[in-house]
């Protein structure tokens, strides 16, 4: 289940990748923007209420303007993993992730997190 969060100037959000998080709205939204949505996407519940989902680690930005244009939201976003339960197998230059709850299985690697592994990997 998502926690509700509300929206505040300058927190910035955390988001787990591939989980939900809800963020709730001082005012009633008209335009929403996600920085780069292969990290993060939003989708509107109400007029006042986001469901922002995390799809590939990484940090962009979420914008949210009122009828006026008047930002609501303009907060980083941060995806992260949930390393509790899984493990990196590394062979050569390939990385694999297993989500291990309760057995370890191949988890779901969207692009955004093959093409940040290999930039890191390129840099070191």
């Amino acid at each position: 289940m998502a926690a509700a969060l509300p929206a505040q100037a300058g927190s910035g959000i955390e988001v787990t990748m591939n989980q939900a998080k809800i963020v709730r709205l001082a005012r009633p939204a008209d335009t929403i923007v996600v920085g780069n949505s292969s990290i993060a996407d939003a989708s509107v519940q109400d007029a006042s209420t986001l469901v922002l989902t995390g799809k590939g680690f990484g940090v962009t930005n979420l914008v949210v303007l009122d009828a006026n244009g008047t930002p609501i939201v303009d907060e980083q976003v941060t995806v992260i993993r949930h390393d509790a339960s899984s493990v990196r197998i590394y062979r050569r230059s390939e990385i694999q992730t297993l989500s291990c709850t309760p057995y370890c299985e191949s988890s779901y690697k969207s692009d955004a997190e093959r093409m940040s592994e290999s930039e890191m990997n390129a840099s070191q």
